[in-house]
């Protein structure tokens, strides 16, 4: 019996060690650059540390049992009773040990729940950029409503520094993540969910939706460059003095289904529309002016392609 288990039990213990000491840290999500991001990454190991034991628990008292009651010379048959069906003892055992390994989940969860709810610790006492990151099928439209400033598939936030990130939905709902940095969280049209995020070191980070939106949703990735504070001011004060100004028709464009490059506006949609109140209806409208329709397998047809296509021409990048 033990032989016919020995290369079961080799395969897990194989797969065990190949999970501890592959490279980790190759994850972006374990290779957190902020705050947030390292506290979710402690919350995932710790969870997948209990998993871990509960399985060497369990594997250890299966091997046991397989072992000690093995069909076997000198086994006496009388040691078997077929009527036993009561054990108190053995119920309170297997009621109370879930119990326990629900609570030791549950009250990390639950701290880290809350505990991302505000401005990470650490920088609690500097005032936090307000981002407004909007989703439509399919790119992220991030708009600086102090600063005046909007951005089209990427976003650009000192290091150091609370970001508050206000996301909504013009269409189909998403999900914002950056996971090196944070998240995720859902944007959904006629909502704005909050979300605090910080950056501790300069870099690109990539972002995306990690929600499906349709064909298009592999390409709504956006770039989340953190920069140092001297460089974030420089950035500003470059675009708000250069950076075209966004039209509600470029604007309009922006809310039909098809990806588009980087674009930088010095100024912003939210004098056009509020998507955390709309529900949607403003892209829907948008969309039947130009005569897109979208079925529901995702399929669009645009009778007006040359709309699309000189949309795309006219982007506008950051430096």
């Amino acid at each position: 019996m033990m032989k016919k288990l020995k290369p079961f039990l080799s395969m897990m213990m194989g797969s065990l060690l190949l999970f501890l000491l592959s490279g980790c840290s190759e994850y972006a999500v374990l290779d957190p650059k902020g705050p947030v991001a390292e506290t979710q990454r402690d919350l995932i190991m710790y969870s997948i540390y209990f998993m871990i034991f509960i399985m060497v628990v369990v594997y250890v008292l299966f091997t046991f049992v397989v072992v000690k009651y093995r069909d076997r010379k000198g086994f006496k048959e009388e040691d078997y009773d077929p009527d036993f069906h009561h054990s108190t003892k053995l119920e309170i055992l297997w009621t109370v040990i879930p119990l326990i390994i629900v609570i030791a989940l549950s009250i990390p969860t639950v701290k880290v729940l809350y505990q991302l709810e505000k401005p990470p610790a650490e920088t609690a006492h500097k005032e936090p950029i307000v981002i407004h990151a909007t989703s439509a099928d399919w790119k992220w439209i991030f708009s600086y409503p102090e600063e005046n400033i909007e951005t089209v598939n990427y976003v650009k936030v000192p290091e150091d520094r609370p970001i508050l990130f206000k996301i909504t939905s013009a269409d189909s709902m998403s999900s914002f993540w950056v996971p090196q940095i944070g998240g995720q969280e859902y944007g959904m049209p006629g909502m704005v969910n909050d979300l605090y995020l910080q950056a501790d070191e300069p870099g690109t980070y990539d972002g995306m939706n990690s929600n499906f939106t349709g064909k298009g949703m592999t390409h709504q990735k956006f770039d989340f460059v953190a920069m140092e504070e001297g460089d974030y001011q420089k950035w500003v004060k470059e675009t708000q003095e250069s950076a075209p100004k966004l039209t509600e028709e470029t604007y309009e464009k922006l809310m039909l289904p098809e990806t588009v490059k980087e674009m930088t506006f010095s100024n912003t949609h939210l004098g056009f529309v509020d998507h955390g109140v709309d529900s949607g209806v403003y892209a829907m409208k948008i969309r039947e002016k130009y005569g897109v329709k979208v079925d529901p397998h995702g399929e669009e047809e645009n009778s007006h392609h040359e709309v699309s296509g000189s949309h795309n021409e006219s982007h506008a990048h950051h430096e």
